[in-house]
């Protein structure tokens, strides 16, 4: 590998100038991260109680399922809302900051809520997708702060953003894939509203299932986009920017948001609750990021360049959440009934984003007056965290190969052949690595954010 270009500023970035939103995407940024150290923890109750011997030995079936809810929503809503969040700040004018702190405030309310309430009586969960709930009051009443404070959020940026970017092609390009992605945050809560509307009560998992099935697969054209713009910035942080220019980037950022012009469609021909209406979605979702894909392969071309990069958390981040990502994106075309193999696509996905989300974070650290993220540690952690998921990913695709049934743990998976503990216990190990790569993170991000730049 030769030296990366340090020296040479990319100008794919967005400016980023100590001021409101400068304090605010800090905010934000410190939310994201106490998100992820609460689900850490229970991450690791979660790899245990599907580990065959351990989930044996230590009783953890009936919380497998609370820490289950609140793992995902602390590890994917809440940490990619957050750091949206601070992105989102970066790119907005310093106008209206008090609705922007308000937002901040009710959705680190909210989350503080979220976390404690698997400790409180009466915690039911729910295992609908996208964002399961515990059927408990103080839960739900996290998850309303959360949803407002990150909707004020949305619409402080669709106010104020337009028209912020700086006059560099590259940065313009950047800019235009952030407020594309806020549009898509804001189609997933006009769709809530509207299945609100069409599905205005009702409990248990069916019903929570209907409210946010079609919001959910809206809300992950946010989280694709924000990846693209991770991907390029980081491309361009490393010293090998993508070739392509800022105006044909543009018109990227266009084309893979013009699914959600779908949306709304789906619901005028076919209500929530109906089975028309969930199919509608996920043909969304399978057909509709076909259109991301001239994005993901800006991204691709840059890696060998990356490669030839000096080692960098930056570089690693970058090339293990492409990686990731694609993985992703291959197993969904594999996925043939509901077993493991649907979590193991959707891991892949997801931790692709968080990896370019982690990377991101590296390079925004210092650029937020924090620390340098450095260090041997801070270098190995995506690859250690990338890896862990992989091993995870790849043990529960190769078990859905052999029939075990998804969202079971314990006992009730039913593990009664060779290949399908050899996929569990690989799955369990992948896990086990993978918990101790988002440590790390953590702890290079507390390092950093203990220190001032």
């Amino acid at each position: 590998m030769t030296p990366s270009r340090v020296d040479a500023p990319s100008t794919w970035r967005l400016d980023v100038a100590p001021g409101p939103s400068h304090q605010l995407a800090r905010a934000y940024l410190w939310l994201g991260v106490a998100a992820l150290i609460g689900s850490g923890v229970l991450a690791i109750v979660l790899v245990l109680s599907r580990t065959p011997g351990v989930s044996t030995v230590f009783p953890l079936r009936d919380l497998f399922r609370a820490a289950l809810v609140v793992h995902v929503d602390l590890s994917v809503l809440i940490w990619f809302m957050a750091f949206a969040g601070a992105v989102w700040s970066l790119a907005t004018a310093p106008r209206w900051v008090g609705l922007g702190w308000l937002a901040w405030g009710l959705a680190s309310a909210g989350t503080l809520a979220m976390a404690a309430s698997p400790f409180l009586p009466n915690a039911q969960p729910l295992l609908n997708n996208y964002i399961p709930i515990l059927d408990q009051p103080v839960f739900m009443l996290g998850l309303g702060l959360c949803g407002l404070g990150f909707g004020l959020a949305i619409l402080r940026t669709l106010v104020w953003g337009w028209g912020t970017a700086s006059t560099q092609a590259e940065a313009k390009a950047l800019h235009c894939g952030v407020m594309l992605s806020a549009l898509a945050g804001a189609s997933a809560w006009v769709a809530l509203g509207w299945t609100s509307l069409q599905q205005p009560s009702g409990a248990g998992v069916a019903h929570y299932e209907v409210m946010f099935w079609g919001p959910g697969h809206t809300l992950q054209f946010q989280h694709a986009l924000l990846a693209s713009v991770a991907w390029l910035w980081l491309a361009g942080a490393v010293g090998a920017p993508t070739r392509a220019r800022g105006t044909t980037v543009q018109r990227l950022f266009m084309l893979a948001t013009l699914p959600l012009l779908a949306v709304p469609a789906i619901y005028v021909v076919w209500p929530a609750g109906t089975g028309e209406h969930v199919k509608a979605f996920a043909d969304l979702m399978r057909h509709g990021h076909v259109l991301s894909l001239p994005l993901v392969a800006l991204a691709l071309a840059v890696l060998p360049r990356v490669w030839r990069q000096a080692p960098s958390p930056a570089s690693s981040a970058l090339l293990a959440s492409v990686l990731l990502f694609s993985v992703g994106g291959v197993l969904a075309f594999m996925i043939r009934s509901i077993n493991v193999v649907v979590p193991a696509h959707y891991h892949g996905s997801i931790v692709g984003v968080t990896l370019a989300f982690m990377g991101l974070s590296y390079v925004l650290l210092p650029r937020l007056g924090f620390g340098e993220a450095d260090g041997r540690m801070a270098r190995w952690q995506p690859w250690v965290y990338g890896g862990g998921q992989l091993t995870h990913i790849l043990g529960l695709a190769w078990s859905g190969g052999y029939g075990v049934q998804r969202k079971v743990a314990g006992a009730e998976q039913v593990l009664v052949s060779l290949p399908q503990k050899l996929g569990m216990g690989m799955m369990g190990l992948g896990g086990l690595i993978a918990v101790a790569g988002g440590v790390m993170f953590v702890l290079v991000c507390l390092r950093a954010m203990r220190q001032r730049g």
